[in-house]
């Protein structure tokens, strides 16, 4: 199918393009264009205008700022997979990251682009609700900066206003010693996930969990952080019976029910596959101390 007809708009800046922005009744913004694309051909969405971001200046860039790691909303998936500033301070990411797609994707597929299209199974969405990120907005009336809980407002929409655009994500990072995993189950390599599970964890010396942060995505509108699991957690030892009694609490969450798996499956995978991150992240840890 050929995309419906629309005027093409190639700002420069992030003032030019929030002028757009505003100006402009039924836009969009393209980004990497790996979800815009598609639906453009097959009409899911009908815009008058599109905005592309390609030649924004000031957008991509990889930074640490002590505990913090920003990302501007432009960066490439593939740079990000291949940052060395990613690897030591967010690593959960970096795994993440090569589930993402193919290569062919990421290399134009952008973070803010992903964050913005709010697939509730996309990865990277995921590891943002995992790590509380921060998304920076700019618009009409200024900057603002949104707590990512409060992000997802509805499936695949974002609190954003239609003269608004994301600039940059913020990411708290964890100490350089603790464990992560990042696991997932598709029906193939490079499909969106059926349910993944991100999980961090901390440890004291005598191995009894002092922080932890489980989400599952996939599972229901948006990422689920589930709280009740990481508070069941602390001061407990990673040992597989236990983690999995706690885990099976996961059955009872809501979940989606369509045609690529019934709610029942992936209840199961909501119990199995925290587990394995759980395993895997505790293994990480241990292995930092050797």
């Amino acid at each position: 199918m050929k995309p419906p007809d629309f005027s093409y708009h190639d700002p420069r800046t992030t003032a030019d393009a929030v002028g757009l922005l505003s100006s402009l009744e039924n836009a969009k913004l393209l980004a990497g264009g790996q979800s815009l694309m598609p639906m453009l051909n097959m009409r899911f969405v009908l815009p008058d205008h599109v905005i592309d971001l390609n030649r924004v200046e000031g957008l991509n860039y990889i930074n640490a700022r002590g505990d913090t790691l920003e990302i501007g909303a432009m960066t490439r998936q593939r740079d990000i997979e291949f940052s060395d500033i990613v690897k030591k301070k967010c690593p959960l990411m970096r795994e993440a990251i090569t589930q993402v797609g193919h290569r062919q994707t990421r290399n134009r597929g952008t973070i803010g682009g992903s964050l913005c299209h709010l697939d509730p199974s996309a990865e990277l969405v995921s590891v943002a609700a995992a790590l509380d990120a921060k998304i920076a907005v700019i618009g009409k009336t200024g900057t603002r900066s949104i707590d990512f809980k409060d992000f997802p407002v509805a499936y695949m929409t974002p609190a954003i206003e239609l003269d608004e655009m994301l600039t940059a994500i913020s990411l708290p990072c964890w100490p350089a010693r603790h464990g992560y995993a990042f696991v997932e189950f598709a029906r193939r390599h490079g499909d969106f996930a059926i349910v993944s599970a991100a999980a961090l964890i901390e440890e004291d010396a005598g191995g009894k969990v002092t922080r932890a942060s489980v989400t599952l995505g996939g599972i229901g509108p948006a990422p689920v952080r589930a709280y009740d699991v990481e508070r069941a957690l602390i001061g407990e030892k990673i040992e597989e019976k236990r983690v999995a009694e706690i885990c099976e609490t996961l059955r009872t969450l809501d979940a989606v029910d369509d045609i690529h798996a019934p709610a029942s499956y992936r209840q199961q995978l909501a119990t199995v596959l925290p587990r394995r991150a759980l395993l895997k992240a505790h293994q990480r840890f241990i292995g930092a101390a050797a």
